[in-house]
């Protein structure tokens, strides 16, 4: 349980972070809003031609008798909004990442030389195009793994009692651990670590996972709240990814004016 506590510590601690500076949080929330608008215009076609989608896909049911048509017609229209909506909280994080690769990224960086005691960040040493590759890549396999699980709780969902009450915990909770896999990879994908290495990681400390990606997960669900909360958890999951990979790390400075502190490091480093 202790880490359970320490997970969301590093959520709160990544949202003061960008708190105290501003600059960052406002270059942050750009990729956020691009993907919410493209994911609104897609709900919102969905919600219009959504009904039009189960009937063109249904004919065999065009001679049914009233109301079992309707019923079985609604039944399907509500399971695929219902399963756009989980499809939508589940990748909006990855796309979002994809799209702000270059804002997270420098965000990431900046985290680092706040908290390292050298006031240095690791760096890939990779081009552009090719970060961009292994990010969309090592996303559409996370995205797999969740969809895999989404059907299977989706499933599960039919049982009475279990459906109602246990499986939409268990949702939250894998919800959680994919979530913190995406944002913590903006740090340890820069490190080098490759998706089966970072998956492994993430695995040993679940109770630290869960503590930081189950909140966000839930607050996810509200409406514009991801927008708003992205740079704050790019910046905590990279404490975390510290955390994780045992890295020495000093308590993030109290900059309230929203500079970095990287000069004042690279002095007392040449010290």
């Amino acid at each position: 349980m202790r880490d359970v506590g320490a997970g969301f510590g590093y959520l709160i601690q990544g949202q003061r972070w960008v708190a105290r500076h501003g600059k960052q949080y406002g270059f942050g929330l750009l990729p956020g809003l691009i993907t919410l608008v493209l994911y609104a215009a897609a709900l919102v076609t969905l919600a219009l031609y959504g009904e039009d989608f189960v009937t063109w896909s249904t004919p065999f049911a065009d001679d049914w008798s009233s109301p079992w048509l309707g019923l079985f017609r609604g039944f399907l229209t509500a399971v695929l909004f219902a399963l756009a909506l989980l499809l939508a909280v589940l990748t909006f994080t990855a796309v979002t990442l994809l799209v702000g690769q270059p804002f997270y990224e420098s965000l990431s960086e900046k985290v680092d030389r706040d908290v390292s005691p050298d006031g240095t960040a690791p760096e890939s040493g990779l081009p552009l195009w090719r970060e961009l590759w292994i990010s969309a890549r090592d996303s559409l396999r996370i995205l797999v793994r969740a969809a895999v699980w989404g059907v299977l709780l989706f499933a599960l969902g039919f049982l009475p009692f279990i459906g109602q009450t246990v499986v939409p915990v268990i949702g939250f909770f894998v919800t959680g651990f994919f979530l913190t896999e995406e944002l913590t990879a903006v740090a340890l994908q820069r490190r080098g670590v490759d998706l089966r290495d970072r998956l492994t990681l993430l695995r040993s400390r679940k109770t630290l996972v869960w503590g930081f990606g189950t909140p966000l997960g839930l607050a996810f669900l509200v409406p514009f709240v991801a927008v708003f909360l992205m740079p704050g958890a790019v910046a905590g999951a990279t404490l975390m990814a510290r955390d994780l990979l045992d890295e020495e790390t000093d308590e993030p400075d109290d900059d309230h004016g929203g500079h970095d502190n990287h000069d004042d490091h690279e002095q007392r480093a040449a010290a």
